[in-house]
């Protein structure tokens, strides 16, 4: 992040939102699209509950003119037959483009998702990141040549499915955009991407950043609206050969569907979380220990899939433990998301908040309320929830078994290895686990025994586009990032020459 965007001021952020242009127009063919029956639905601010603009809100006709376009564009062939290196070249111009523009980009999201406008600004470079990373991969794959029989000479080759489709959600609208597109994109696919209703914007000027660093028209299409329509149209699709979700896992559970009544596309999914956090007695630094139990779980107002809202702790360290994360959450400042100095935005909108706000309830009747379990407002906005922590949470609690995301974190004790495994892996999901300890040996045990597909030791959820991630269990299907995750918008194709 440039100096000069780290120094920008509250009033600074705030002219600069004030002179946006925003469209919210589809973006299909290389062009902004205006949808076949003109439908349309409002983006709101959710710090101040006003409309930003209108968004297009495609239909089952918008759905088919984008995956037609996207189907031209691949079998015309400037991308999918495209060299390498031709590949390469146009996604590290973008990954530029989106640095160029990092501003503007942090600004949508921050508008259209509450997002604190420092977190918003490491969405930007993450993005960016995922583009170089996958453009740099171009020319550095290789097919296999399989053992064969004398006179045979048989390989294994990636080739690109055709169509994907990708369906993001509102948390990290611009990087959870950038985690399907940069992989499918540098696979040579066409896509059609369909961001969520409460944050369509940058995922809108991202596709025209494409166009402008070389991207052929056609390649890649965004079909912003709703769900249960655009999505929904999207998933039963003839047309699409492949599609990638990320978001709740009962919504994730309706594509398979989608894919089971329609032409049995492959879907894969990264679906909710409830990651447990786990701090043993032998913690090697109980300070940074408790300054990433405060980020697994507040960040993005919690509104994280891989959120640690399980926090385990073992019974000799619970204690100091909790005094120092009552400190550590008091510091916290709620805020207008544009103001730097907010560390707590709010939740993404009205819908969010109510059931946030259902489950302080909840929690009070089930288990312990340390701190928070109330709602505020803050800078003039209403949809704020206190950093909440509950104890003495049990299993069978709601609160330990249910995906909240939100600011609140439940609190259980542990005696030893064996509970704290059973504790950690007593859940439906299984997306990411982390723990604390100085003890290599166990970090290894834990490591083999927890489910989850990320677990990391003596630090909190971490990712970088080296390295698979995603769920077992009901946290879903296949891997992001890394090689994995371009591989999956592939096929593999033998071929057996006799000669």
């Amino acid at each position: 992040m440039s100096s000069s965007l780290l120094s920008t001021t509250h009033a600074d952020w705030q002219h600069r939102a004030a002179t946006l242009s925003l469209d919210g127009a589809a973006y299909i063919d290389g062009h902004r699209y205006v949808t076949r029956q003109g439908e349309s639905l409002a983006s709101i601010n959710p710090m101040t509950g006003t409309s930003l603009t209108e968004i297009a809100a495609c239909g089952p006709a918008d759905i088919d003119a984008a995956v037609d376009a996207a189907r031209r564009a691949f079998e015309l062939g400037a991308w999918s037959r495209a060299e390498p290196t031709t590949r390469r070249r146009c996604l590290q111009a973008l990954a530029t483009q989106v640095r160029d523009h990092a501003e503007e980009l942090a600004l949508l999201d921050s508008l259209e998702a509450g997002k604190c406008i420092h977190e918003a600004l490491d969405d930007v470079e993450e993005a960016a990141l995922l583009f170089d990373w996958f453009g740099e991969l171009q020319d550095k794959c290789y097919d296999q040549l399989a053992p064969s029989p004398n006179r045979v000479q048989a390989t294994v080759a990636h080739e690109p499915l055709g169509v994907v489709a990708a369906v993001v959600p509102w948390n990290f609208p611009l990087h959870n955009a950038a985690v399907k597109l940069a992989p499918a994109l540098a696979a040579g696919n066409s896509v059609v991407l369909k961001p969520a209703e409460e944050s369509s914007l940058s995922a809108l000027r991202l596709a025209e950043l494409a166009t402008q660093a070389g991207l052929p028209p056609g390649v890649l299409n965004v079909v912003p609206g709703y769900g249960h329509v655009a999505g929904e149209a999207l998933g039963r699709h003839a047309g699409v050969d492949a599609l990638g979700f990320t978001g709740s896992t009962e919504i994730g559970k309706r594509f398979l569907v989608y894919s089971g009544e329609s032409n049995m596309k492959p879907v894969w999914l990264e679906c909710g979380g409830k990651s447990p956090h786990l701090v043993f007695d032998d913690c090697p630094d109980l300070e940074a220990a408790v300054d990433n139990a405060v980020a697994g779980i507040f960040t993005n107002a919690g509104q994280v899939c891989s959120a640690h809202s399980r926090l385990l702790l073992q019974e000799g360290i619970a204690e100091r433990f909790l005094e120092a994360l009552q400190a550590r959450i008091a510091t916290l400042v709620p805020g207008d998301p544009l103001d730097p100095a907010t560390t707590l935005g709010p939740l993404v909108s009205q819908a969010q908040f109510d059931k946030v706000r259902d489950y302080l309830t909840v929690g009070k009747r089930e288990a312990t309320l340390l701190c928070g379990g109330e709602t505020l407002q803050a800078a003039g906005g209403d949809l704020f929830v206190a950093p909440t922590v509950f104890t003495d949470v049990e299993p069978h609690h709601r609160l330990f078994q249910e995906e909240i995301f939100g600011p609140v974190l439940s609190v259980t004790r542990f005696s030893d290895e064996r509970q704290g495994v059973t504790l950690a892996n007593a859940s439906q999901y299984g997306l990411a686990a982390s723990l604390w300890t100085a003890d290599l040996g166990r970090a290894h045990r834990f490591c083999d025994a927890l489910q989850a597909g990320t677990v990391t030791v003596n630090g909190v959820d971490a990712v970088s586009p080296q390295t698979p991630f995603g769920g077992m269990k009901q946290s879903g299907i296949g891997r992001d990032y890394a090689l994995a995750g371009m591989h999956k918008y592939m096929a593999l194709k033998t071929r057996w020459i006799h000669y």
